[in-house]
């Protein structure tokens, strides 16, 4: 089982969108500054998961989150909270 998860930077105005089988682990790493690429933008709130049975179906769902109406969704998510 994979995730497919979005990270909002609480102190910018980032958002990364991800992969993995381990969610938790994943986000800790992320709040940790252990990530090159979201090390800088720390601290994250989760703002979306979903689950995905095969990595290639995850794959597909990152993609289009990580697209620009992906993208619009996840700020219109972030900007509810």
């Amino acid at each position: 089982m994979f995730y497919v998860y979005a990270i909002s930077s609480l102190k910018h105005n980032y958002i990364y969108v991800g992969m993995t089988e381990n969610i938790d682990n994943r986000i800790k790493r992320h709040n940790d500054g252990r990530e090159r690429t979201t090390k800088f933008y720390s601290p994250f709130e989760l703002i979306f998961s979903e689950v995905c049975e095969t990595r290639p179906e995850a794959r597909i769902r990152e993609k289009y989150w990580k697209s620009g109406i992906g993208k619009e969704k996840l700020r219109a998510i972030r900007k509810k909270l």
